[in-house]
């Protein structure tokens, strides 16, 4: 047994050097041109990641239509036997892809990546790829509507694998062929099974085809080893299954310590390794309880999240790993433990930050709205479901699948029971949700925990029925209990003091009004622990062509950051007050200004102690005990002209500022 276990750790030990050559991932973004077919002439060379509605996208004539992107470029070295495969992370919404006029194939799907084999048609020079791209509305594909924007292009990366014979294979749903699958984990002892798929294997290597495990810590100490010959037949590849156990786990245990591991699958014929893949994956647990909400490795945990959308100004979803890592540095400075990545599939390179950073992470589908009955479209839509389950498995970060949002229309039931049956199927440890604004609606009863998109002080109400809306929901046969959606629109160039709503629909969206119902719906949210989580809507403003209303046409402006992530809001800052355990101290309001007799409250968030304002000199007292850290002073004598404000907070004998100058007019 001794000499076994020394064979193994030699043979792993050489794992990366031996295989290193057997597998390359080629970037292909370069050197492509580009015309949208409603303008063959307009001919444009570009750079991948490419979006054509980056400039049109808020407005509601944007192009959605036909674009034809082409590349010519000489065959990758390749040894005797080398496969060569092209990989898209994402088109919007259609793509035929042709290599030297023959078709490899047509994705229906915005969101997820794609794989397609071209061995057989590369010559050593001069090939010719073309992808047709589409972006029009299709009643066999979701979305079919949505309050977003469905920008179009080849909008993630694309690249060549050059690829062994008998490879792990990129063709199951375009998922990396490897699949962690944790079977238990807690502070003492984890076991996951290993599946990986293999393309290209033939009967006459029957015995000879191994699989060797390695699984490595944070500082590269190897935790675990092992190999296995178990093959089967698996989704029409060859599987190899093996189980590994670690004692003593570094749990991702979210924000506190998202501990990640890398594993590493070497594929051997005979005693030569031919294939190699990498994944980072963790080891934790989720529950989620109708009264106790949602724990973490047996801790009580609950969402206080955000909700995401990917796109930004002048260039639609075709952002870069900057502005991803921007945005999610953004989503730690508030606080937040959680993400909803609405409302469809994004970048790996995301979800691997999600990893990384320890946010608990809602990942969906984009069945939004309307669900025709057809088997069209229930077909893709079952395909879009399959890719985001497999090309997402080993993220520990994800702990649902969400199948709907705000969905209606004759087939909606059907077609949801059969998503929540494939979810299942694919991945029995992890949840399914949906994210329903009919509190009646029959489909709230399919997935296993339930959330809800509410917006009282925004489209109905006062922002206190809040609590109204929540136990409403509360209800001893339904399941747990989420926010998936609340929040209000704000402009920082529209301010005011407010007593009611303002009309959704209208232009002006004062930053205080929206800042007061984030400030009056969390006190709610926060009285409820069996809450399991809680998601504002939205993170930043984001592109909807539809919409004419705010400062901004063409905008959903409920964001806390503004579209170019330039300026947060002040509802911003409620959040880092209350969600962030850094000291900060921010006055509210400082774009109110001028200002008249109607707005002499100031406002200020703040999670120290001893806090006062100094206004023109003078110290000031708060009135009353804070509201989820919200200070108010009413009796300020205010002066005609500029009055200089300046808040001190005091934490852990260590005193922090905010200052501001704003004028008042009588």
């Amino acid at each position: 047994m001794k000499k076994i276990l020394l064979v193994l750790a030699l043979v792993l030990s050489q794992l990366p050097a031996l295989a290193s050559a057997g597998r390359r991932a080629l970037p292909f973004n370069d050197g492509w041109s580009f015309y949208k077919v409603s303008a063959p002439g307009e001919v444009a060379e570009v750079t991948l990641p490419h979006c054509y509605n980056g400039v049109d996208g808020t407005r509601p004539d944007y192009y959605r239509g036909e674009a034809v992107y082409t590349k010519t470029f000489d065959a990758p070295a390749t040894a005797k036997g080398e496969r060569v495969f092209v990989r898209f992370e994402a088109v919007g919404f259609q793509a035929t892809v042709k290599v030297n006029g023959v078709e490899l194939g047509h994705h229906k799907g915005g969101f997820t990546a794609f794989c397609y084999e071209l061995t057989d048609l590369l010559r050593p020079e001069g090939n010719v790829m073309e992808v047709t791209v589409d972006n029009r509305k299709d009643m066999t594909l979701a979305p079919i509507n949505a309050d977003f924007t469905m920008f179009g292009g080849i909008y993630r990366p694309v690249s060549l694998l050059v690829l062994p014979k008998v490879n792990i294979t990129p063709l199951d749903y375009a998922s990396p062929g490897v699949y962690f699958e944790q079977l238990d984990a807690d502070d003492k002892s984890a076991r996951a099974a290993v599946k990986v798929l293999v393309d290209g294997f033939s009967e006459k290597q029957s015995g000879h085809l191994s699989l060797y495990t390695e699984l490595a810590d944070a500082d590269g100490n190897i935790v675990a080893r092992s190999s296995s010959r178990d093959k089967m037949t698996h989704n029409g590849f060859t599987a190899i299954a093996d189980t590994i156990g670690v004692a003593n786990p570094q749990l991702w245990d979210g924000r506190r310590s998202p501990s990640l591991y890398t594993l590493t699958v070497a594929l051997a014929d005979g005693d030569r390794i031919i294939d190699e893949v990498k994944q980072t994956v963790g080891f934790r647990t989720v529950t989620v309880d109708r009264e106790k909400g949602l724990s973490l490795n047996g801790r009580p945990n609950n969402i206080r999240g955000v909700n995401r959308h990917q796109d930004r100004p002048g260039k639609g979803w075709a952002i870069s790993e900057a502005d991803h890592r921007e945005d999610m540095e953004l989503i730690k400075e508030i606080g937040a433990n959680g993400i909803r990545l609405a409302h469809y599939p994004h970048a790996q390179y995301f979800y691997d930050l999600c990893d990384r950073e320890g946010m608990l992470v809602w990942a969906e589908i984009p069945f939004v709205e309307q669900a025709p009955d057809t088997e069209e479209f229930a077909a893709s839509t079952r395909s879009q479901l399959i890719e985001l389950i497999r090309q997402n498995y080993n993220h520990p970060s994800i702990f649902c699948w969400s199948l709907f949002n705000e969905l209606g229309g004759d087939g909606a039931e059907k077609i949801v029971t059969e998503l929540n049956d494939i979810a299942h199927r694919e991945d029995p440890h992890r949840y399914t949700t949906g994210a329903s604004n009919n509190d009646n609606s029959p489909l709230n009863d399919i997935p296993d925990i339930m959330a809800y998109n509410t917006y009282p002080g925004w489209y109905w109400a006062d922002p206190a029925t809040m609590q109204y809306a929540i136990d409403w929901k509360h209800r001893p046969d339904k399941q747990p209990l989420a926010i998936s959606e609340y929040g209000a629109g704000a402009s920082i160039r529209h301010h005011g003091v407010l007593t009611e709503h303002p009309e959704p629909g209208g232009e002006y969206h004062p930053e205080e009004w929206q800042a007061t119902v984030h400030e009056i719906n969390y006190r709610e949210i926060d009285k409820r622990d069996f809450v399991w989580g809680t998601f504002v809507w939205n993170m930043f403003d984001f592109a909807s062509a539809g919409r004419t209303e705010g400062d901004t046409h063409g905008m959903n402006d409920k964001g806390l950051v503004t579209y170019d992530r330039s300026t947060p809001k002040d509802a911003f800052y409620f959040y880092k007050a209350n969600w962030n355990p850094e000291p900060m101290v921010h006055i509210a309001a400082k774009r109110f200004s001028p200002r008249g007799e109607d707005a002499r409250q100031v406002k200020v968030y703040t999670n120290c102690d001893g806090i006062y304002l100094i206004h023109n000199g003078v110290r000031y007292y708060p009135d009353g005990n804070p509201q989820a850290h919200v200070y108010t002073w009413d009796n300020i004598p205010w002066k005609e002209g500029d009055n200089r404000f300046t808040a001190h907070a005091t934490r852990d004998g260590r005193t922090i500022y905010d200052n501001c100058v704003i004028t008042y007019k009588k």
